[in-house]
Formats: structure tokens, sequence, C-alpha cells
């Protein structure tokens, strides 16, 4: 599982011109599902993005997490982190989980970080979305779970 993590001041995310989640400042977490991958990745991914430590503290180093600034967290899955451009120019998603995979272990990784207590929004799973986001920093971040690396 991959996930980049942006840290924002705002962002949401819109489908045919309509929003459907939205969030200030926290985290915008784009993710991708590969073959292969299980619920122990989406658990792992999900407590390691509310758990980094990427927002400053007084003294403006990267001390605090999400959960400790109280920020909120936009999920959105994209296939396309899994999109390998390495040969030609059009990329291959073979490395990519098919639906049927994917959107349950999305679904989980969504609940792991609704347990964080923190608030969630989200977009909808395969659905054509606009997502825009103010990147403060900008920061961002590319996580792989454990099984990935």
């Amino acid at each position: 599982m991959r996930a980049v993590v942006q840290r924002v001041t705002k962002a949401s995310v819109s489908i045919e011109g309509k929003i459907v989640g939205s969030i200030g400042k926290g985290l915008v977490i784009l993710l991708g599902v590969k073959n292969g991958d299980s619920e122990d990745d989406a658990k792992f991914l999900a407590d390691k993005c509310v758990n980094l430590r990427i927002f400053a503290d007084a003294a403006g180093k990267f001390n605090l997490s999400a959960i400790e600034v109280g920020g909120e967290l936009l999920a959105i899955s994209q296939f396309t982190l899994y999109g390998d451009a390495r040969k030609g120019r059009r990329p291959s998603f073979i490395d990519a989980a098919p639906p049927e995979i994917s959107e349950p272990l999305y679904q989980k990784f969504i609940t792991y970080l609704r347990q964080s207590g923190l608030k969630v929004a989200i977009g909808e799973f395969g659905a054509m979305m606009l997502v825009e986001i103010y990147n403060d920093g900008p920061v961002t971040i590319l996580l792989e779970s454990k099984d990935s690396v």
C-alpha cells in the first residue's frame, strides 16, 4: 500500500461540481492499493499517517502529529500511485489492485483513520474527482506499508 501525504491548510474534493468532502488544517492522504496488500497494510499505514510528525512545534521543528495538533484528514483513493512509466510513455497499472480488492481495503483504511478520533473526509471510490489541495510548506511525504518495504 502506498500513500502520498500532504500537510495542508485546507483541502476539498468535488464530484461533478459538488463538494463531497472538505477539511481545514491537516493531511490529504492519496492512497494506492497494490496487488497482495492486506488489512494489516491498511492498519499499519493508517497508524503511520495519523502519527506522522510533520507539524511544527513552538521551535518550528517537525515534532507534532495530526493527532497532537487536532488535524483533519482527507483520504482519497488513487490507483494511479501504482502507475509504472519506466518503459514507454503510457503508464502500466498492472501492480494496482483491482477494485474488488482495493475498495474494501480503502474502506478499512478509512475505518482505521477514524479510530484516531480525528475528522475524516473522503472522496468516492472510483469516481472522477477534483481535489483542491492547499499544500502547507509545501510538505509532501511518500509512505509505503510495512509489507511493501
